[in-house]
């Protein structure tokens, strides 16, 4: 098979969707890899490095889409790209369609076989390929809290582990999963005063035994949500529905009951958001007040420390990348449970339900379109 590794193009993305030593796993299984030029570069992996591999360099993006079989990225295919995909050809890479049906719909036109990283589950009902960049995003939350409780941000002006005599800053997480505990554990270290909610009482039995009771958890009614987000200097938003829109959490009415200067920080807005004054924003320009409530609402949080979040993707996604090039997406999908529960679109067929219903679409079954 020849696999395409295009160059990401979204707005401060510099992650790759393939390492040199996973091009090197590849090429060793007999396939064929073609990497677009400078698509590593900024992270420290030029194209020699790449060539050194196995690789052959490709001039642009146009030449990487018209002759792979399967496109290997990291973030969600832009407009430009959807446009060039072609019928049957595997897209294997980060959708989250559930808020974005302009991307569903160029998917679906396209008629290609698109394969997302976020859905593909494990036997312990985890999401393998998310959980690495859900590590990243919770630890980078709590440096993006920190950065934007200072005075230059809007912030309330304070530092989020006190100084003797000083009270911490007030940590509420909501969200208990992976994005959660990491969001936690940081916050922690930085000596802040930590508050968990969930809804699973099991989860919040780990999270206690986890952090040997040092931070408080709370099962997340409305009104345990309402009232630990109105005590927050700092609240994360670790909310996630797998493949569907994230719930919201805190409504605009709640920011008027909140801290003047407190700062939410919405890492699931890659599904929507689960704050109802989120909206996506970038790198570039990061945070937007609402209501004298600082937003920190980036949705490719990983990407500002893209070296990092590269490996430690391309250490979840590699196995799934060889099974579908050494078996074909056909056979690799039939074998494997967790890796169909990946498929959202297939040869103009929407079949993850969550994203269906979000978007009012039909919905067909994986193992049925594969069958027929």
């Amino acid at each position: 098979m020849l696999i395409g590794v295009p160059k990401e193009i979204k707005d401060h993305e510099y992650r790759v969707g393939m390492t040199p030593a996973a091009v090197r796993e590849a090429t060793r299984h007999g396939h064929r890899v073609l990497v677009q030029t400078l698509a590593g570069e900024a992270i420290g992996l030029p194209d020699a490095d790449y060539v050194a591999a196995g690789a052959e360099i490709a001039p642009d993006a146009k030449t990487v889409f018209g002759r792979a079989d399967m496109i290997v990225k990291v973030k969600e295919p832009q407009p430009a790209e959807c446009a060039i995909l072609r019928p049957g050809q595997v897209l294997f890479t980060y959708l989250h369609l559930a808020p974005d049906p302009e991307q569903t719909r160029g998917l679906l036109k396209s008629g290609c076989v698109a394969i997302a990283y976020e859905t593909v589950t494990n036997d312990r009902g985890g999401l393998p390929l998310l959980a690495p960049m859900s590590e990243v995003a919770g630890r980078m939350s709590i440096q993006a809290g920190a950065h934007c409780l200072e005075m230059a941000q809007g912030g309330r002006g304070m530092l989020l582990g006190g100084v003797p005599g000083v009270a911490a800053a007030k940590v509420a997480v909501i969200g208990g999963g992976v994005v959660g505990a990491n969001a936690a554990r940081m916050a922690l270290g930085l000596q802040a005063q930590v508050t968990i909610l969930d809804r699973s009482l099991t989860r919040l039995k780990e999270l206690d035994d986890l952090f040997a009771g040092r931070v408080q958890t709370l099962y997340a009614t409305s009104e345990a949500v309402e009232h630990s987000v109105i005590e927050a200097d700092v609240v994360i938003g670790a909310v996630l529905v797998p493949g569907a829109a994230a719930p919201k959490r805190v409504t605009r009415a709640l920011l008027a009951k909140m801290k003047r200067g407190a700062v939410l920080v919405d890492v699931s807005i890659d599904q929507g958001g689960c704050f109802e004054t989120s909206k996506p924003t970038t790198h570039a320009k990061p945070i937007y007040a609402v209501d004298n409530i600082i937003h920190y609402c980036v949705a490719n949080m990983p990407g500002a420390v893209a070296r990092t979040s590269t490996f430690a993707l391309n250490n979840a996604t590699l196995p799934f990348t060889l099974a579908l090039a050494d078996k074909g997406y056909a056979r690799a999908l039939a074998d494997d449970l967790h890796l169909r529960n990946g498929l959202n679109v297939f040869k103009g067929k929407l079949t993850y339900q969550a994203v269906a219903e979000a978007q009012g679409e039909n919905y067909s079954p994986a193992a049925q379109v594969l069958a027929a």
